[in-house]
């Protein structure tokens, strides 16, 4: 077990952080736009995709919300 604190610092961490982030925003971003470009141009409400936007949206807002109460 020696070899993980070699292997695995701060900036690995930070890069995973960071990479997580970004990969959530998109995938909130890409349901929200599948949302809405079946909702625009098929004329049909896709409550699946509406459920996972709302979801991903209200985790970052309570998340957001969170931090700036807790500091």
């Amino acid at each position: 077990m020696r070899i993980l604190p070699r292997a695995i610092d701060e900036r690995f961490l930070a890069y995973r952080l960071k990479s997580t982030s970004i990969a959530g925003i998109v995938g909130g971003c890409a349901a929200i736009g599948l949302f809405a470009y079946r909702y625009y141009f098929e004329h049909t409400w896709n409550w699946d995709l509406f459920a996972i936007s709302l979801t991903i949206v209200g985790a970052k807002l309570a998340a957001m919300t969170w931090y700036f109460l807790s500091e």
